[in-house]
């Protein structure tokens, strides 16, 4: 009798915990999904218009294997870090459908799935997997883990740093060197993922990347395409200083940018928009990470892609995914307002999906 009785008593513990899990996710949705920004945004300007290559057609989400158990209906117990996880990413795509959803801003959230797009998605055939680049968002790292996983290095730590960017060398194909069969393929059925960030701390760093430092040694950035934007946006002709942060800002605000893009060839997609990049809203992701959150967002992107006891994301330095407020508030605090609103009309679609605030210094 008392043998059952604890059994009973067993049975109801277990019970009232899968209750506890059960209303922790039932609220966290809820509060989620209340506190969803609703504000409007400023005015929509057209993406760069290219030639698509390739139709996707009823793109579907990875297969589940892809997911690890944690995540699939087996009857196992949810850690609460892996249920709030999870959650997280599943609004993250749902903020996502939303906004490709919406007839006012589909200038600025759709793009052709074209050869551009293609060239940005590297392909893992070995673990299915397709990983947009987004440059400025730590890449480069993510380039690593890739290259370990289709097998040119066994590890990390020995590949040299000249290989990672060498596509000739790192053993990455991208997507576009398929054919279009092969395409449809991968896009139907491989978990695919790309990082965003605060697209102002982005251009930050790119400009800082490109015009400033260089670390990579690129010349043709500060002597051709610096000269070009010189020549045409700053507005004090005698000024001989290097190219201005305020330059680069009216630049990438004006509507008619598109016949400096096309000579600058690839190398624009260093301040590009996300959509332009991986056209989020033709092809269905199945996670989108964020620069601000990498360190959980890199052991959960493994995890669910399959790959964590395979290879880990390097170790990130401390304070180095942090949005820098005072920094963005900094570099626009010299430029005018109608620049800055030219900018953030350009790069509204990547506010808006990817669930980023227009910045104060805008709403004053």
């Amino acid at each position: 009798w008392l043998m059952s009785d604890n059994m009973h008593h067993q049975w109801l513990l277990l019970a009232a915990c899968f209750w506890v899990i059960f209303m922790f996710m039932v609220a966290s949705k809820f509060i989620t999904l209340t506190f969803k920004d609703p504000d409007g945004y400023g005015a929509k300007q057209e993406p760069l218009i290219l030639t698509a290559v390739t139709k996707v057609e009823e793109v579907r989400g990875p297969d589940e294997k892809h997911w690890p158990e944690d995540f699939q209906s087996t009857g196992k117990a949810f850690s609460g870090n892996l249920i709030r996880q999870h959650l997280v990413h599943m609004e993250r795509l749902e903020l996502l459908r939303n906004v490709c959803r919406d007839t006012a801003l589909r200038n600025l959230s759709h793009t052709a799935v074209s050869k551009f797009v293609l060239d940005r998605i590297f392909v893992c055939d070995k673990h299915k997997i397709l990983f947009c680049q987004t440059p400025k968002v730590g890449n480069t790292q993510w380039k690593k883990v890739l290259i370990v996983l289709n097998g040119a290095f066994s590890s990390i730590e020995e590949i040299p740093e000249h290989i990672v960017h060498d596509h000739e060398k790192n053993g990455l194909p991208r997507l576009s060197s398929f054919t279009d069969a092969e395409i449809k393929e991968r896009l139907n059925l491989y978990f695919k993922f790309f990082i965003v960030r605060d697209p102002f701390e982005r251009l930050i760093s790119a400009f800082k990347d490109k015009f400033v430092h260089n670390p990579r040694f690129e010349p043709w950035y500060r002597h051709e395409i610096a000269p070009g934007i010189i020549r045409k946006y700053r507005k004090n002709r005698t000024e001989t200083r290097g190219l201005q942060f305020e330059d680069f800002v009216r630049y990438l605000g004006d509507p008619n940018h598109r016949w400096l893009d096309v000579q600058f060839g690839d190398h624009i997609i260093h301040w590009v928009t996300y959509v332009e990049l991986c056209a989020p809203c033709e092809i269905t992701y199945s996670v989108i990470g964020h620069h601000e959150t990498l360190e959980d967002d890199a052991p959960y992107i493994l995890k669910a892609a399959g790959i964590d006891h395979l290879v880990s994301y390097p170790t990130i330095p401390p304070g180095i995914t942090v949005y820098n407020k005072t920094k963005v508030e900094r570099y626009f605090s010299g430029i005018s307002k109608r620049d800055i609103r030219r900018l953030y009309a350009r790069f509204e679609g990547d506010f808006k999906l990817f669930g980023y605030r227009e910045p104060d210094f805008l709403l004053n």
